[in-house]
């Protein structure tokens, strides 16, 4: 039977939906008596052939069924052919809904009533009733459940492509904000390292006749400046490796090197002084990062912006629950940026803005009441270690 099952399957189902019938019309062309054979071979025909198309038109096929049987009935001929209105009604129920499965199993018992009364030997009624109800039903059911398990299987591709489409989706996110990060700490490695570079050339250049010594201590700083700032890129880039000397040499920066970069905006030209409360070893990494990336940028936007003798000023307070960056400086700027807090045209204030919003902090930029610049916000640890830097 197992073997029977795995040969029919197969088969092209128009080719399963022909046995049935060839079999019936084979059936009835080699049992009935040659005075019965037209009438049973074309009753045969009625209820057989119809369900060739059953898979396209159900109800259709099991309404012309319905009406050969009805025609059968009328006749008073007995034919093996009455499976017929199982398979039409097993179609039904596995293509249409409750009321159409209900219709048609309806039909079908009337039937099977009328023929019962009809052709039950007297006193056996009950009998063969009962034996076609059990048949009626069992169509109905198992149409019923091959909807069910077609309807099922249906959800669970949908289901199975809707997580597919969301997986794809995250995945394109994910590397929308891989982009977006690796861009913030591009711009703000090239600006703040360039921006140092040329002030430590324009001071070397200036000092070369006067003072030998700092000409090339500024040389020296610009660079120790350029290696620093190839080593973070490839950082950024994901391609530098922990065991590299260069890696040893310049760790990933925090808190801790706020200080260095303090020196180094000294050495450029903007006296900067720098005060840490709180201790920070609590503190991720990711969220020292964000701290270091927002003064880098900070200070490097005062360093562009503002005259010679502008000094700055670095406060950064530690809690166990958030850390607190205030960046000023003392010197004019010129309208152009502050108007760039309000629409920003570059990658520096909006950078420093999906900095500070990744860990549930507001950015505040703008002049200061007594004058100078300043740039203010408060980073929630507890809202964003994971969130990128």
């Amino acid at each position: 039977m197992k073997a029977a099952a795995r040969w029919g399957s197969r088969l092209p189902p128009a080719v399963r939906d022909a046995l049935l019938p060839a079999l019936l019309l084979l059936n009835a062309a080699t049992t009935r008596p040659p005075h019965e054979l037209p009438v049973a071979v074309a009753l045969t025909a009625a209820l057989a052939l119809p369900l060739l198309w059953r898979r396209r038109a159900p109800r259709t096929v099991f309404a012309a069924v319905a009406a050969a049987a009805l025609v059968q009935w009328l006749t008073g001929v007995q034919l093996p052919a009455d499976v017929a209105l199982l398979v039409a009604l097993y179609t039904v129920a596995a293509t249409s809904g409750r009321r159409g499965t209900f219709v048609a199993g309806a039909l079908v018992e009337a039937g099977a009533l009328l023929a019962c009364l009809r052709w039950a030997t007297e006193g056996a009624f009950l009998t063969p009733f009962v034996a076609v109800t059990a048949m009626v039903v069992a169509a109905a059911v198992l149409g019923v459940n091959v909807r069910t398990t077609r309807a099922y299987l249906a959800a669970l591709e949908e289901r199975a492509a809707r997580l597919e489409h969301e997986q794809e989706q995250q995945a394109r996110l994910a590397v929308a904000e891989e982009r977006t990060r690796i861009t913030r700490e591009m711009h703000d490695i090239v600006t703040h390292n360039l921006s140092v570079m040329v002030a430590l050339t324009d001071a070397a250049v200036y000092a070369q006749h006067r003072s030998p010594d700092r000409a090339t201590t500024a040389m020296l700083q610009i660079s120790e400046t350029g290696r620093q700032a190839l080593t973070d890129m490839r950082r950024s880039l994901g391609v530098l490796r922990t065991d590299e000397p260069d890696a040893q040499r310049h760790p990933l920066p925090g808190i801790a090197q706020l200080e260095a970069l303090a020196d180094q905006m000294c050495a450029a030209g903007l006296p900067t002084r720098l005060d840490v409360h709180g201790g920070h070893a609590h503190i991720p990494a990711t969220a020292q990062l964000t701290v270091y990336r927002l003064v880098q940028e900070a200070l490097t936007n005062t360093l562009k912006h503002t005259p010679a003798g502008t000094r700055a000023t670095v406060r950064i307070h530690c809690s166990t629950a958030a850390v607190t960056v205030d960046v000023t400086d003392s010197g004019p700027r010129p309208p152009q940026p502050a108007t760039a807090t309000a629409a920003p045209s570059g990658h520096g204030i909006p950078g420093m803005r999906e900095r500070s919003a990744a860990y549930g902090g507001r950015l505040r930029t703008g002049p200061l009441p007594g004058g100078g610049w300043g740039v203010h916000t408060r980073l929630l640890l507890d809202s964003g270690e994971a969130a990128p830097a």
